[in-house]
């Protein structure tokens, strides 16, 4: 029972980290999308395509069966990893905050 209590613990301070920080997540997340729109316009990419590749690229998975063959898009793909990077570090951080808030307030 200890465990799911510590679970339910991360569980909620985690949502309220992220709650918290959401309109940062939102806005990265945004720009991610439209930076991936600008890059598929200017490669003849569908909007779809754009989307998946701007995210594949952003968590730096980089599957390479869409790539930007024009020079500014390759730019915008630097960008859109950076972005990518700091989204999942901000991701992570909240992670291990309400973890150790989690161990700390089950623990006693």
């Amino acid at each position: 029972m200890h465990s799911f209590g510590i679970t339910v613990a991360f569980l909620k301070h985690f949502g309220i980290a992220v709650w918290q920080t959401l309109p940062l997540l939102l806005t990265l997340g945004l720009g991610i999308a439209l930076l991936g729109y600008a890059v598929g316009r200017k490669e003849g990419w569908s909007s779809f395509d754009s989307f998946y590749w701007s995210f594949v690229t952003a968590t730096t998975v980089g599957y390479g069966d869409l790539r930007p063959v024009h020079k500014e898009s390759k730019v915008i793909a630097i960008l859109i990893a950076l972005f990518g990077l700091v989204f999942t570090g901000i991701v992570v951080a909240l992670a291990v905050h309400a973890g150790t808030i989690a161990l700390r307030t089950t623990s006693r």
